[in-house]
């Protein structure tokens, strides 16, 4: 059986019709005529379809910046400048909470025996091959991270001990000879409480928290060897400053506490070497490229 199949070509002299079997071709002329020679005509420079971005893309020219497509709201806005005024005022409340307790530890004499004492402490461990154990849970517990984060990457021996998980098992990484650190801006959190009267006798228990009396903090008070502390009080409370008590001004006062004594032990351990020591600990990022 045969089939036949159809193909036209179109040329500028002529247009051909082919007709073609599977055995034979057949060429059949269409009509033949000169056709008008092309004219080329200037193409707008349009992308291709398959190169043209599906999403709108923000106006761009060199050397100028991109601007967003909707204009942001302007300071002379008044609401926009309401808000302003909110977001500016959360630094001033805890630029000020700063300063309060700087003005603590220079002028309170309590205050800065008990750091005196927490720095021999944490610096008596360190040499003894001890460590500083920290504790916390929620906003707390994070604040804690970061304070052995620092004292690891200053030289100082640390680390985190989560409360929950301690009365589960990882009460066994606290050494007698350990100084245990808990971050409570109450002082009464239910988990480090529980946790404090099954410690060693013998170990150091410093608690940083808004207490300004050792005598009035239940944590140091469940324990029944030698305490210390840190006291980082905020000069108003976050509900009334806020309107909302989420821990802002009071962990901002906590990790500047926690600094504060990273460092200040650190100098003690090593002295014109915590320099290289912080080097060596960190040769990653920006900071060890710096020191290379």
């Amino acid at each position: 059986m045969s089939f036949w199949y159809r193909a036209i070509f179109i040329s500028p002299q002529a247009t051909i019709s082919i007709y073609t079997t599977n055995e034979h071709f057949y060429f059949l002329p269409i009509m033949t005529c000169q056709l008008p020679t092309p004219v080329s005509l200037p193409s707008p420079d349009i992308a291709p379809l398959d190169s043209r971005p599906v999403k709108r893309k923000r106006a761009e020219s060199p050397g100028m910046p991109a601007f967003p497509i909707t204009p942001p709201a302007m300071p002379e806005d008044p609401d926009a400048a309401a808000m302003l005024a909110r977001a500016v005022h959360v630094l001033s409340v805890e630029a000020a909470a700063l300063s309060h307790v700087s003005r603590l530890y220079t002028t309170d004499p309590t205050a800065r025996a008990s750091l005196l004492r927490a720095v021999e402490a944490v610096v008596e461990a360190t040499r003894t091959r001890s460590k500083l154990v920290v504790c916390g849970v929620g906003k707390s517990g994070y604040v804690g991270q970061k304070i052995v984060a620092t004292m690891k990457s200053l030289g100082v021996r640390a680390s985190f001990l989560h409360a929950a998980e301690a009365a589960h098992g990882d009460l066994g990484d606290v050494d007698e000879t350990d100084c245990v650190l808990f971050v409570s801006f109450s002082g009464t959190t239910a988990e480090l409480r529980n946790l404090s009267s099954h410690l060693p006798r013998s170990t150091t228990v410093l608690a940083l928290t808004a207490h300004p009396s050792a005598d009035k903090c239940p944590l140091l008070a469940c324990h029944d060897g030698p305490t210390i502390l840190l006291p980082a009080p905020i000069h108003e409370s976050e509900e009334s400053t806020f309107g909302v008590c989420a821990p802002t001004t009071s962990t901002t006062v906590a990790l500047a506490v926690g600094d504060m004594l990273a460092l200040t032990v650190s100098q003690e351990l090593h002295g014109a070497r915590a320099s290289a020591v912080f080097k060596k600990n960190h040769p990653g990022g920006a900071i060890g490229a710096r020191a290379r």
